[in-house]
């Protein structure tokens, strides 16, 4: 069995302040869960069929066996799991994966295999917690990066349910607001068995925090495979764009999509067939992204509504679910969103591996070491405001060699800085023994 934790179990006592106090205050907040929930319900943030999991209620049963509980909070955590998820239901485990909004529930069901069990977190209230873990008794939890939720982590270290916090990453923006409570994360902290980090910076800021047995093992987004695409979908978009020249702006947020309008009619002076494919962070935001666009005068065409670009669209709306994959195959050139507003950016590595050269704005801060590297090999081009975005973009249309050399560098950035999922199915592996044991018990 991995190592047994010599300490005795922390008390409530035994807790900080601060987390006897949000014990207390989430219990007592408990039975207003069904307000919550109506309130989400009107904004489309819980899906009505499965508001139960919220209060720890699951119409599925638990499978006979081992049990590994992988949690994710949203679509880039769980996406930077699924190369992982795959190896170990390769290796006969079972999955149980959670996370906590409705479009990574859309994600699990579209593109992970259907014996993947998807149930939505708790909401962090103590009684819906144990509930939570009783029904599913977990053999082994996955927490990936830093969502981490009090009473979920107290609780299950209560019941010597081992725990990895794995991809772990701790962004300079951050990490000096948890040193203000250093005390109260690195209680919780504390309780992981191992952090398993994406980088020596981030093992520096969790060593400084609390956490034990800190390893760096990379990004995990970095082995993440390339997105996939219909292939009949795929067709019917090529033959409608075949000619164009085509920009893709990936995950967009809000303030963004105005800069790309105008960025495309300063383009379409010098390519004037040029499309632009506008993909949002948040695919409800679709019908507002095209009313903007409309209003400035540019040709819009929405896919929600199942409308196609014609030959007179001058930015395509795609604001549907699951599709980048589509996207990115049609593009030589991708702009990666929340990058040109202080959000942190978005995640490069599907785009490059299908073959695009990226464009960023300057507010990557999630994405630090990813594209300090790629813009260093030239992999990635930084535009800091809305001309430069608009010379970045126009110089990669133009110029084809440096288009490709671009792809090239970036690629070949990806490929250096791979091999996160074999040093963490390594770090993981006493676990994984143990639960291979227990599942050769079983069946013997």
């Amino acid at each position: 069995m991995p190592r047994i934790r010599a300490k005795a179990l922390a008390t409530t006592d035994s807790l900080p302040v601060t987390l006897r106090a949000y014990r207390r205050l989430s219990a007592a907040l408990g039975p207003l869960a069904p307000l919550l929930i109506r309130q989400r319900l009107k904004h489309s943030k819980e899906d009505p069929a499965r508001c139960g999991e919220r209060r720890g209620i699951s119409a599925i049963d638990r499978p006979a066996g081992p049990l590994v509980w992988i949690h994710g909070a949203s679509v880039g955590e769980v996406l930077a799991a699924a190369a992982l998820i795959e190896r170990l239901r390769a290796a006969g485990m079972r999955i149980l994966l959670t996370s906590g909004t409705v479009t990574s529930a859309a994600i699990v069901a579209k593109r992970f295999p259907a014996d993947i069990i998807h149930q939505f977190i708790p909401y962090d209230a103590p009684r819906f917690v144990s509930r939570f873990l009783d029904h599913w008794r977990p053999s082994l939890a996955l927490f990936i990066e830093s969502d981490l939720w009090p009473n979920l982590i107290l609780s299950a270290h209560a019941r010597r349910l081992p725990m990895v916090l794995i991809n772990g990453r701790m962004s300079q923006r951050s990490f000096p607001r948890w040193q203000k409570f250093s005390a109260t994360i690195g209680a919780l902290l504390g309780r992981f068995d191992i952090c398993l980090a994406q980088s020596d910076t981030d093992a520096e800021r969790f060593s400084a925090l609390g956490s034990r047995n800190v390893i760096t093992t990379g990004n995990l987004k970095l082995d993440v495979q390339a997105p996939p695409a219909d292939d009949a979908k795929l067709e019917k978009l090529m033959a409608v764009t075949r000619g164009r020249p085509v920009i893709v702006a990936s995950s967009t947020h809000p303030g963004e999509e105005e800069l790309l309008t105008a960025a495309h009619k300063n383009l379409a002076g010098f390519f004037p067939s040029l499309l632009t494919i506008i993909v949002p962070r948040h695919s409800h935001r679709g019908e507002a992204v095209a009313q903007m666009i409309a209003a400035t005068g540019a040709q819009v065409a929405l896919r929600s509504r199942e409308e196609l670009p014609t030959s007179t669209t001058d930015i395509y709306v795609a604001d549907t679910m699951g599709e980048l994959g589509l996207f990115y195959r049609l593009a030589p050139v991708v702009f990666m969103g929340g990058s040109l507003v202080p959000h942190g950016g978005q995640n490069p590595i599907e785009a490059i591996k299908l073959d695009a050269a990226i464009v960023h704005g300057p507010h990557v801060f999630n994405f630090t070491d990813v594209y300090q590297a790629l813009d260093g090999a030239g992999g990635a081009k930084q535009a800091d405001d809305s001309d430069a975005l608009v010379r970045q973009l126009g110089h990669l249309l133009g110029h084809p060699d440096a288009r490709k050399s671009s792809i090239a560098a970036g690629v070949g950035v990806v490929e250096r800085l791979g091999g996160a999922l074999e040093r963490t199915l390594g770090a993981l592996e006493p676990y994984l023994l143990q639960l291979r044991l227990e599942m050769g018990s079983r069946d013997a």
